[in-house]
């Protein structure tokens, strides 16, 4: 395993973060395809044990059932000062479980202030090392958001702050208010990026990039849609209604790319997976890629693509057939 810098703090990262979602009881949320605990513990068991000190999930995941996975696993298999737990507010579990409670989701202050101890609870840890705001709130002043967050920060609750999928100017407004104030800025940006889906190079990734934010893109692999032949569907892609919002409409636009890692992928003698991924991991300001897993093996896979340098023409290959998408990954 290699690791980096998350931005320009001093925290060390593994190069891939282990995405947690996956990771969840199942039924206890949204996706029915996610693993109870025990099929969860071999998989974050060898993710530990090839050298992954990065782990992210939400508060939101499978109804909080994630965050305790995650937690007691963790556990057995490594010490708290050896690895780097990320975790998410705005959803609320009880929402995404069928009910929907007042000042449990958004921005709020309170929400805030009740999620980040509701997610300790669920880990089982003292503090998380980065707090990050899953969606933009429309309805909480950014102000009252930033001064919460800087609070759990001075609390001791969390290292950094990071934030995800959201529009530029929303990024650039936030750490603008954090610095005129004195608060924490947020460190980093968990944003969507993949060869399917490369419209944060417009102004995000730009934006990060000058201000030192560090890039932990999400859906590298585009829901597993780079990982295998065009048409070919899984019980995941079938069922991923989230996926499907953020896919479905430019399927057909999409083919020519995914022909396109199929072809250097058969070329170089390794999974499709690597091929995309090493493209992602290629990127100027990336961190470390958030790849999920349902098999230890699809970590080999993404350890790995560590290794596989693109070529020049090969990146010219892969990015040649994309066309503009509309935004999405932003709800």
């Amino acid at each position: 395993m290699t690791f980096t810098k998350l931005g320009s703090t001093g925290l060390d990262i593994s190069r891939l973060c282990l995405g947690c979602m996956t990771f969840g009881e199942p039924g206890a949320g949204t996706h029915s395809w996610t693993l109870g605990e025990a099929d969860s513990r071999p998989i974050i068991r060898h993710a530990v044990e090839q050298g992954i000190n990065f782990f992210d999930t939400a508060n939101s995941y499978s109804a909080g059932t994630s965050e305790s996975i995650l937690g007691k696993v963790l556990k057995e298999f490594t010490h708290r000062d050896e690895i780097v737990v990320a975790t998410k507010v705005f959803f609320s579990p009880s929402m995404l479980g069928g009910s929907n409670r007042p000042n449990e989701q958004g921005l709020s202050r309170k929400a805030i202030m009740a999620n980040i101890d509701a997610s300790l609870t669920r880990l089982g840890m003292d503090y998380v090392d980065l707090y990050q705001i899953h969606r933009w709130d429309y309805h909480t002043p950014i102000e009252e958001t930033m001064e919460a967050l800087y609070d759990v920060v001075k609390a001791g609750k969390a290292r950094y702050l990071g934030a995800s999928s959201m529009y530029a100017w929303q990024f650039a407004k936030a750490q603008q208010v954090a610095k005129e104030n004195g608060w924490s800025r947020f460190v980093s940006m968990q944003n969507h990026l993949n060869l399917l889906y490369r419209e944060e190079e417009r102004e995000m990734i730009p934006l990060c990039l000058d201000q030192g934010v560090g890039l932990m893109p999400w859906s590298p692999l585009a829901r597993g849609r780079l990982t295998r032949p065009a048409g070919q569907e899984t019980e995941r892609t079938r069922t991923d209604l989230s996926g499907q919002s953020f896919y479905k409409a430019s399927e057909a636009l999409d083919v020519p790319v995914i022909d396109a890692v199929e072809q250097i992928a058969r070329e170089r003698g390794v999974p499709m997976a690597q091929v995309a991924l090493a493209w992602v991991l290629g990127k100027q300001g990336v961190s470390a890629p958030i790849v999920g897993a349902s098999r230890a093996s699809q970590l080999d896979d993404a350890i790995a693509a560590l290794n596989l340098e693109l070529t020049a023409e090969e990146q010219r290959r892969l990015e040649a057939r994309y066309v503009p998408h509309a935004v999405s990954g932003f709800s």
